[in-house]
């Protein structure tokens, strides 16, 4: 065990000192996974801190709310009174006892957000105080009522008592929710400063992480160019060095495998900060929405600085703009780059597929194609199988991608799509269309990496046949073409009708 362990390390440890371009890629990415992760934990921290603003807002708002409704109560039950004092209706006592209930909950919830803030409980204990003295007034002068001395009850009203209780409790109230608001603003200007710094915090990284991704691809071009040059300088040594022959072919191996080594570094990892970066970019243009409409709300309850407004408005839109054309720009470059490297390293997973309406879906998703060249798509019923969804979703969409991009202008185009089962567990399916056909000499070279054949009058890399090819084998199949330049072309793709995997999960 201790072997192993001693040879890991020092591979690892001759890779560190060792000057390379794996060495340097990696340096790059680990950079790039500590910025993203940086930015993921301020995020979250920013995250947890404006909640619990909002929550403080929240319950301020809840504040002022009961704050109100002690005073309405209040004045309810002031109308109440006076409704009896001056008719003598007992049906003026109901609104009363109603609104001396309704007092009761809204002075809770204020001594409860008290006891919790120090600040507030002079003014609540205020509140609660005349509140309760003008009750007791209000109380008195009914009891006075009742008992048939109404010139004394209303005499006690005149007399003002309840007036400067209630003037009291008035003022109060409105000190009370005017130091609220002030909170409440404060509270605000907080969050969205710490939205703002968020926002920004994002950005930066993202464009950071963005130069490492540029980094790297410049420098695997670089590198790609020495290898090249390197392979010319081999083949330019002459045939009878044969030392520096092998020391500069043992050279271009290393090289070589090196390259391999980065690409599936970048396959695995450098597309990672990328799709985190796209996807921290929509939630900064969420983000950005969310600040736009705190500021336009601040806007109307007063001025706001111009320098929020613009960056708000002009820089952070620009800036997002920016960084979403940039990822958008890397990923195809990548997805150029690194093609061939992601084949095979799928899982499979076998299912049951309708290819009937697989086959379907995929002819709708080209109808636009076909409508302007006047072509149809037939498809007939097709078996089932039981195989991986994609990759027999990308073979019969490159086939008929290939058929609709090579018909034959001259005539109207058809496509048909057909299929059987066939003796022994196995299952035929037909992609048959009339267009340029494909002469003999090239029915194979079509399924090479980079080969086209015929008329070079549409854009391709010649990779579509070869993945079709590649996919196909992957799930245990075959594809033959049948064609006849002029007249159109058969590819015939032969699957078991059950794939069945060498272990669970395997990949091909």
């Amino acid at each position: 065990m201790k072997l192993p362990s001693s040879q890991s390390w020092s591979r690892f440890s001759e890779f560190v000192r060792t000057p390379s371009l794996a060495r340097s890629v990696t340096g790059l990415l680990v950079l790039a996974f500590v910025l993203l992760l940086t930015v993921n934990i301020s995020t979250f921290v920013m995250i947890q801190r404006t909640a619990a603003v909002n929550d403080a807002i929240e319950h301020a708002q809840q504040m002022r709310r009961q704050s109100r409704s002690v005073l309405i109560a209040m004045l309810n039950a002031e109308t109440a009174q006076r409704g009896f004092l001056l008719t003598g209706r007992s049906d003026f006592l109901t609104p009363f006892e109603e609104a001396r209930a309704a007092r009761e909950p809204a002075l809770a919830f204020l001594e409860e957000g008290a006891a919790a803030d120090p600040t507030l409980r002079a003014p609540v204990a205020q509140i609660r105080r005349l509140s309760d003295a003008k009750l007791r007034e209000m109380e008195a002068t009914l009891a006075l009522a009742r008992e048939g001395r109404i010139g004394q009850a209303i005499q006690t009203v005149r007399s003002g008592e309840g007036k400067r209780y209630m003037d009291e409790l008035r003022q109060t109230i409105d000190d009370f929710d005017a130091f609220k608001s002030a909170r409440i603003a404060e509270r605000t200007r907080v969050s969205e400063r710490a939205a703002m710094m968020t926002v920004v915090m994002n950005a930066i990284t993202g464009l950071l992480v963005l130069v490492l991704a540029l980094l790297s691809a410049w420098m695997v071009r670089r590198y790609v160019g020495e290898i090249q040059h390197a392979r010319e300088e081999v083949a330019a040594i002459n045939a009878g060095l044969e030392d520096m022959v092998r020391d500069r072919t043992a050279a271009l191996t290393r090289a070589n495998e090196e390259i391999q080594r980065f690409a599936y570094i970048v396959s695995h990892d450098l597309r990672a900060p990328l799709v985190n970066v796209m996807g921290y970019t929509s939630e900064l243009e969420q983000a950005g929405k969310i600040i736009e409409r705190g500021v336009t709300e601040a806007e109307a309850e007063g001025e706001v600085p111009a320098d929020i407004v613009t960056a708000v408005r002009e820089d952070m839109p620009e800036a997002l703009g920016f960084i979403r054309a940039s990822t958008e720009k890397m990923d195809r470059l990548i997805n150029a780059i690194l093609r061939l490297s992601r084949e095979g390293r799928r899982n499979l997973l076998p299912e049951t597929l309708d290819m009937t309406a697989m086959a379907r879906n995929i002819a709708d998703s080209v109808h636009h194609q076909t409508e302007a060249a006047g072509a149809q798509i037939r498809v007939e019923a097709l078996p089932s199988i039981e195989s991986d969804r994609l990759s027999m979703e990308q073979i019969l969409g490159n086939l008929v991608d290939n058929a609709v991009k090579y018909l034959d202008a001259g005539r109207p185009g058809e496509i048909v799509i057909s299929g059987e089962d066939l003796p022994g567990g196995w299952v035929v399916y037909r992609v048959a269309d009339n267009g340029r056909g494909i002469a003999a000499r090239d029915h194979e070279r079509i399924f090479e990496l980079f080969r086209r054949s015929g008329k070079q009058d549409r854009r391709g890399e010649g990779l579509g046949l070869a993945f079709v090819r590649n996919s196909v084998r992957r799930i245990g199949g075959t594809i033959d073409i049948e064609s006849e330049l002029g007249k159109g072309s058969t590819f015939l793709l032969k699957f078991p009708k059950r794939l069945i995997l060498s272990e669970p999960g395997g990949v091909l």
